[in-house]
């Protein structure tokens, strides 16, 4: 009975746990595809640092196994920095914040995908690579060193410490100097080591301190898809220690020292200086003398001062040269390195007398001298005689001669004076000595010392007297000078006053004035006032000649002249009315041409001989003409437009008008004339002949417009007639031409040839041949007709002859016709008749049957 009650149950368990099955949810997975590669669940993802912001750089994958979609998580752990976003549908991961290896170099992220009743969370770790962004930067620089002078070439002074924060090459650094040729240090570029360079020594005595730039370097590495190599600078400061190493320098030399006639013995006669070339920690300095100093001069030793010890009249040399020595002492009282100079010491003179100028008399301050202007340039100035003199000894006697004065005339010698010279002024500048300029010229001689420290100096005055000579032309005020006159001016008129000066004095001063050229005929000029006028019996006329120019000369008294050149413009007056060429004129006009009327005014210049018309009177009707005021050109009313509407106006059929017009000038006062116009009016439609009666109508009145017009024509037909007849004997000459004559030899056949005779008696001979001949047309239909017609003389040249002779023509018969094709035979040839006369038309016919003949002779031959 249980076991009955148990079968029983069992399939109420089946019912109860099928439904369990059939309802369960099985969660959603990411796919794991590894690294390297960027879909997945980032599990071992790498990204580089210097991904761009924005950039999309992984997306999720994963599935549910009940296919229901599944949505994307992604999120940090509180307080995290959240560097990216994730698209909840497609999975995509996109960089929100700047990645920074060497801040963060790797990021924890919980991504999650869900299918809406089940989620799955996994923590992945995104490692952050590195690229090269970091620049070394150094760890103990800029620094500042000290470093002794006597520190050997290639010993270590220091080592520099840099470091590069990225990884690989970039974080790798090498070490550079800036400028490695021009300093004295050199650097190990892996270790940055810095040595004094071999072969180089420091020195504190020429450069104290060494400024050292160092570069480092990394080794290079990507960054943004491209190799960049990162660098930094800094500056290390190295100090040379000064090192007892260089003997004492003397400060100031050469050293020169002077004794004087009155020095006492004790009297300072110089002090040397001299300080240890180490100055850094220089030593004290003891002076001593070496050679030289004969006993008469002492030195202290600490000082460096030297004095006399004797009177100075008791001193054999006058110059004496003393080695002194200069020598470092150490705090122990020992002599170590010193330095030798030597010092000039000489006995001089007192400077108690100054230069002196001497005349022939004595000391003299003043010197005067007359002369003619222009001296020769060289010439010595004799009538002055000074000589100079310092009664001084040695340099105390030497002194300069300068010459002051206006200008670079004259020269003194000599410049340099040791006690006395002669002195001699030489003239330098010839053409500055000017009498016109300067009547006199006053110089001051100067004598100075150059040696002394007095410096004393002397002077003289030197006063010269320029006499005048001839040594201008005149000169006129003007290269040129332009007048103008009115035409019709009386003789005698002034027409321009001109004007020469003549800086000499005297007689050499006075002007005479004259004119000449071509132009010069109607004029005179007064000698001495230089009024230039016109002729007693000129008459200026500007319609004659308006310009004229000549030449005025100026001559001084020895026949230096000048000359310019003078410009006279008849002025034009309005003297001439204006004139027709007739006071009464007949003109035809059609309507829509004006017509031309013109008048002339003799005048030279505008306005005088501009002209404005006007139509003064007009009958029948004063209201229907126009006229153009500056060309005198008349013309309908623009309204006017047929001889109807002429008619309409005036009421009558007459179309014939009388204008009264006038020509004024423009001149003051003004001119005017008339002139009588009759006019026909027409219609272009009512002249006969067509387009060429109308030309011919309208142009009645311009006889030789109408002949041009005609002498083009004939012209333009003459033209015309040449190219055509060139064009036809072209044509001609190319269709005659003749081929030349080719011998065939023929092979001698077997069998005798029987040719019969295909050509009857009776028929022309022409005709057959045209019959058997497949190829005459070229030859008898000759299109050009110009090879068998007699009647017609043609003046072309004669067409080419035949290149062979051609065979012996039949004798010409009257009443025949001029050439026949002759009967061929391969047996018998015909007795030629007796050689007639030829002309040339037979010769060319004859020349033609001999060029058939061969033709029909290889047609046979290719036919057998």
């Amino acid at each position: 009975m249980m076991k009955v009650v148990r079968i029983l149950h069992l399939p109420l368990l089946f019912v109860f746990v099928h439904p369990c099955l059939a309802h369960a949810d099985f969660a959603p997975h990411f796919y794991d595809n590894g690294p390297y590669i960027y879909n997945g669940n980032m599990a071992l993802f790498s990204l580089s640092e210097d991904t761009a912001v924005g950039t999309q750089i992984y997306c999720l994958n994963g599935t549910d196994p009940e296919g229901q979609d599944v949505r994307y998580g992604l999120s940090f752990d509180p307080g995290s920095k959240e560097y990216f976003r994730i698209d909840s549908r497609s999975g995509n991961i996109t960089l929100v914040e700047q990645l920074d290896r060497e801040k963060q170099d790797s990021i924890d992220v919980l991504v999650s995908i869900t299918d809406g009743q089940s989620k799955v969370v996994e923590r992945v770790t995104v490692f952050v690579m590195d690229a090269n962004d970091e620049k070394p930067e150094f760890q103990n620089m800029p620094a500042i060193i000290d470093v002794l002078e006597t520190t050997e070439s290639g010993i270590s002074i220091y080592q520099v410490e840099a470091v590069d924060k990225d990884t690989g090459s970039g974080g790798s650094v090498t070490y550079f100097l800036q400028n490695p040729q021009s300093t004295l240090f050199a650097i190990d570029r892996h270790s940055g080591v810095l040595r004094v360079r071999y072969g180089e020594m420091l020195d504190y005595e020429k450069t104290k301190t060494h400024f050292v730039t160092v570069i480092a370097k990394d080794g290079g590495g990507n960054f943004n898809g491209k190799e960049q190599f990162m660098s930094s600078s800094a500056t290390l400061t190295i100090n040379v220690i000064d090192a007892q190493d260089t003997p004492p320098s003397f400060i100031g030399t050469p050293y020169f020292g002077y004794v004087y006639e009155i020095s006492v013995p004790g009297s300072e006669i110089f002090t040397v200086l001299a300080k240890d070339g180490d100055v850094g920690n220089p030593n004290p300095i003891r002076y001593s003398f070496e050679d030289g100093d004969d006993g008469v001069f002492s030195i202290n030793k600490t000082t460096g001062c030297i004095t006399l010890l004797t009177p100075s009249k008791h001193l054999k040399r006058e110059i004496f040269n003393i080695k002194v020595k200069a020598s470092e002492v150490s705090s122990e009282g020992r002599l170590l390195d010193n330095g030798v100079t030597t010092v000039v010491i000489r006995v001089v003179d007192l400077n108690n007398n100054p230069p002196t100028f001497y005349g022939e008399n004595g000391p003299q301050n003043m010197f005067e001298l007359t002369m003619y202007e222009h001296p020769p340039e060289g010439e010595i100035l004799r009538g002055l005689k000074i000589t100079v003199n310092d009664s001084d000894q040695g340099a105390n006697a030497k002194f300069n001669l300068r010459l002051i004065g206006p200008g670079r005339m004259l020269r003194v010698v000599p410049q340099t004076v040791l006690n006395d010279a002669q002195v001699t002024i030489l003239v330098e500048d010839s053409a500055a000595m000017d009498y016109e300029k300067y009547h006199f010229l006053t110089y001051k001689l100067l004598a100075v010392e150059i040696d002394t420290p007095e410096r004393f100096s002397a002077t003289a005055d030197i006063v010269i007297h320029l006499l005048d000579t001839n040594d201008n032309a005149p000169k006129f005020s003007s290269d040129y000078y332009i007048a103008r006159i009115p035409e019709n001016s009386p003789g005698g008129s002034n027409v321009v006053s001109v004007t020469a000066t003549d800086p000499d004095s005297g007689l050499w001063g006075d002007v005479k004035y004259s004119i000449y050229g071509s132009g010069a005929d109607l004029f005179l000029i007064q000698a001495t006032s230089g009024i230039i006028y016109t002729q007693p019996w000129a008459s200026l006329d500007a319609e004659v000649k308006s310009k004229y120019n000549f030449y005025v000369k100026a001559e001084d008294a020895e026949g230096k002249y000048s000359l310019a050149e003078v410009f006279v413009t008849v002025l034009d007056l309005n003297d001439h009315p204006p004139a027709f060429n007739d006071n009464f004129l007949e003109k035809t006009m059609v309507i829509g041409a004006p017509v031309k009327i013109e008048a002339v005014d003799d005048d030279a210049e505008v306005p005088n001989n501009v002209i404005e018309y006007a139509i003064m009177k007009a009958e029948p009707d004063n209201n229907i003409f126009d006229i153009d005021t500056d060309t005198g050109e008349i013309m309908l009313k623009s309204y006017i437009k047929s001889m109807a509407i002429i008619q309409n106006i005036t009421k009558q059929r007459d179309c014939t008008w009388s204008l009264v017009v006038q020509a004024r000038d423009r001149g003051q006062p003004s001119f005017s004339t008339t002139a009588v116009i009759k006019i026909d009016i027409t219609e272009a439609t009512q002249l006969s002949g067509g387009p060429l009666g109308s030309f011919l109508m309208h142009n009645r009145n311009t006889p030789l417009q109408i002949l041009g017009m005609l002498a083009g024509v004939i012209v333009f037909m003459v033209v015309v007639t040449v190219i055509i007849s060139t064009a036809t004997f072209m044509r001609n000459k190319k269709s005659n031409r003749i081929l030349p004559h080719r011998r065939v030899r023929r092979r001698q056949p077997k069998q005798p040839w029987n040719i019969r005779n295909p050509f009857k008696v009776l028929d022309p001979p022409g005709e057959k041949f045209r019959v058997e001949e497949e190829e005459p047309e070229v030859l008898v239909e000759n299109v050009n007709y110009n090879n068998n017609v007699t009647d017609v003389v043609r003046q072309w040249p004669p067409p080419p002859r035949a290149p062979s002779l051609p065979p012996p023509a039949p004798a010409y018969t009257p009443g025949e016709k001029q050439w026949a094709v002759p009967t061929i035979s391969a047996t018998v040839a015909p007795k030629p008749r007796k050689k007639a006369y030829m002309n040339r038309q037979d010769t060319v016919n004859s020349a033609l049957v001999s060029e058939l003949k061969m033709r029909l002779e290889q047609k046979r031959m290719l036919k057998h």
